[in-house]
């Protein structure tokens, strides 16, 4: 333990008492043996600077939690729909308008087939939710796609599911946020040319909501996601009534005699192909809960099951309904001034009074509440990865508030990008989106395939032959959605995929060379230092921090010396004198440097030294101690240790050389 103990005198004579001293207390508990637990005062930066951004991240992401809070964190059957279907759900505001957007070139005879189409895609989302439960029982730990073909079909296939995830998830926000904002601009046209800025505002706060954590995440985001739910399926309720009791509805032909003058197409299987590929975006999501299970309260496997039949019901009613509404009251999407579907819709139903305009501000804020979705599973993938070892170990790091900031803040500047490219423009963003998804669906349901085949559980052929229909529907579509889309730019995501995949790979193959030369085998206790050592001190002068520097070189090794390089033969032989009266034990060597170069000839005295060792004798290891001042103010920084800062950087890497910074504070 560390502490001590004094002896106290007592009031009476004879009272003795003993007083425990620990100073650790404030920033240790002790815990057991030779084991401390850091309290959040270790934690804590000594410096203004670091104290004063400390304030700042707390106001804005809130104070640390520990470890144990992540329980406290985990996510309740109501909040995880929120969160995790936000996205699946809010697709039924954009997901009917692209299918009209293709069938329009047919005419008002196509249009019709809306509804057709709409329920084909229900019939899917249904296969592909079944299939989805299954991966959330089987594997309660999450990952998904990725986790599914890693453990069954084999790394680069789970790679490329991986791949295919994280590309959905970045076009998901981007997607998101920009219909978010066409809802916006629907109920008032003057904030159209502003639809990028108020697209990446709402991002940044979205940003700051999931880093302040889970459990306030959703707090935010349930309430805006249940009263969409609910004004939508009034709306739909209300819809249908008016329809099939009132009797009200409307002719396309209309609405469409002068947005398709002169372009009518025959209405053919290409063109209802296409029209399927582009509404298929509605199951856009769907896999987020079977990546985020460990998310879920116990126990999460059930919770998320559950969660995930709840949302494909809630899904394919609010699809169907709009959809059908569309197509009864004959509304096809408006350009100029830009009117959605969804916003036609709800003004046919509500009027275009307050109940229409709240319906807008409902959709568009679950519209940017449903990059959320995105924000929850796209870091715990790389998360996922990191582990692995195909992404960067720093992914794996949870932040002060448990979420995995890095992948957070990644995510959130790869989607401002894509939003800002493409202008804030749904529709241009829609092509990239879904091809990735289809791929991911029908990877992870041939992977629960071999799954069955070999765990044989109870139920097992039941469940095989669920995934296995779930494979074959969502590899037809995979291919349907990748053909028909591929020159609209479904061509970029193919081609990134294999990309990413290769990026992983070779991450993957440095952290396994990394992990083999540091390797230490298990055989015996491991040997102490068994190559000679030898110290060099760079100096500039005869100084506090270069004696002191000297003094910790000292205790390193016999063989020390000191390398002073020079331009000025006087000031070196000023110098020496000094140097031999000062510190006599202490070889100097004096480098003359006429081009007035100093980091070079340092390097090339090293060289010389290990070219020197003989031959038949394994050269030591050299270890570099730079003295290093330490500056008061950060303005100070700029004015010192600039030398070494280079010196450093040129030998960092250089074989059987060790560096070590000496820093010099005043008053030691």
């Amino acid at each position: 333990m560390i502490g001590g103990r004094r002896s106290l005198q007592g009031r009476k004579p004879g009272d003795r008492r003993v007083r425990v001293e620990r100073p650790h207390a404030p920033y240790f508990r002790y815990t057991g043996r030779g084991q401390l637990t850091a309290r959040e005062a270790a934690s804590a930066p000594t410096t203004p600077a670091g104290k004063a951004w400390v304030t700042i991240r707390g106001f804005f992401v809130g104070r640390p939690l520990m470890s144990e809070d992540e329980l406290g964190e985990r996510l309740s059957k109501k909040k995880a729909l929120a969160i995790f279907s936000s996205d699946a759900i809010s697709s039924s505001a954009y997901a009917t308008e692209e299918i009209l957007r293709v069938l329009i070139l047919g005419g008002a005879a196509a249009m019709a087939f809306g509804l057709e189409i709409s329920i084909a895609i229900a019939v899917l989302l249904i296969a592909v939710a079944l299939s989805y439960r299954q991966i959330c029982i089987a594997y309660p730990t999450g990952g998904g796609s990725y986790s599914v073909s890693k453990r069954n079909i084999g790394r680069t296939v789970s790679l490329v599911a991986a791949s295919a995830l994280l590309i959905d998830y970045v076009m998901t926000v981007a997607v998101s946020t920009t219909s978010a904002v066409e809802q916006i601009t629907s109920a008032f046209p003057v904030l159209f040319d502003e639809r990028v800025l108020i697209g990446i505002a709402a991002l940044s706060l979205i940003t700051l909501g999931n880093l302040r954590g889970l459990r306030e995440a959703g707090n935010i985001f349930a309430v805006p996601t249940y009263l969409f739910i609910g004004s939508a399926l009034l709306m739909i309720t209300v819809g249908v009534f008016r329809i099939f009791v009132l009797g009200e509805g409307s002719s396309y032909a209309p609405q469409l005699s002068e947005q398709v003058s002169g372009t009518i197409q025959p209405l053919t299987a290409i063109l209802v192909l296409r029209a399927f590929a582009a509404g298929a975006v509605a199951l856009t999501g769907t896999e987020a809960i079977a990546t985020g299970v460990p998310a879920f309260k116990p126990p999460e496997s059930r919770n998320a099951a559950a969660t995930l039949g709840v949302m494909a019901a809630l899904l394919g009613i609010l699809f169907i309904g709009i959809t059908l509404l569309a197509v009864r009251f004959g509304i096809a999407p408006i350009e100029v001034p830009k009117q959605t579907v969804i916003s036609q819709i709800a003004r046919n139903v509500y009027g275009d009074g307050v109940l229409f305009y709240l319906f807008q501000a409902f959709t568009a804020v679950l519209l940017f509440l449903a990059a959320n979705t995105s924000f929850n599973a796209f870091p715990r993938l790389l998360a996922i990865l990191a582990i692995d070892g195909h992404m960067p170990r720093q992914f794996a790091l949870r932040g002060d508030r448990l979420a995995f900031s890095y992948g957070i803040l990644v995510l959130a500047g790869v989607a401002a990008a894509l939003i800002w490219y493409f202008k804030g423009e749904t529709h241009a963003l829609i092509p990239l989106y879904a091809v990735g998804v289809f791929i991911d669906f029908t990877i992870s349901q041939s992977g629960m395939i071999r799954h069955w085949l070999r765990e044989r559980s109870p139920h097992w052929r039941q469940r095989l032959s669920i995934n296995a229909f779930g494979a074959v529907l969502t590899g037809t579509v995979a291919v349907i959605v990748t053909s028909v889309k591929f020159f609209d730019g479904a061509w970029l995501v193919m081609a990134l995929i294999p990309m990413l995949v290769a990026l992983m790979s070779f991450i993957h193959r440095q952290y396994a060379q990394q992990e083999e030369e540091l390797r230490v085998r298990d055989e015996g206790p491991v040997p102490g230092p068994h190559r000679e050592q030898r110290v060099i001190v760079p100096v500039n002068g005869i100084n506090r921090a270069v004696v002191q520097a000297v003094n910790f070189g000292r205790a390193l090794a016999r063989d020390i010396r000191a390398v002073y390089v020079t331009d000025d033969l006087e000031a070196a032989d000023t110098m020496r004198a000094r140097w031999e009266r000062l510190l006599p034990d202490v070889p100097l060597v004096i480098v003359e440097s006429p081009y007035r170069a100093v980091i070079s000839p340092v390097v090339a005295y090293l060289d010389i030294l290990d070219m020197a060792w003989p031959p038949d004798k394994e050269a030591p290891i050299t270890i570099v101690v730079l003295p290093e001042y330490v500056a008061r103010h950060w303005w100070d920084r700029l004015l010192y240790n600039q030398t070494a800062k280079r010196l450093k950087a040129a030998l960092v890497g250089r074989e059987r050389t060790v560096i070590a910074d000496v820093p010099y504070r005043r008053g030691h």
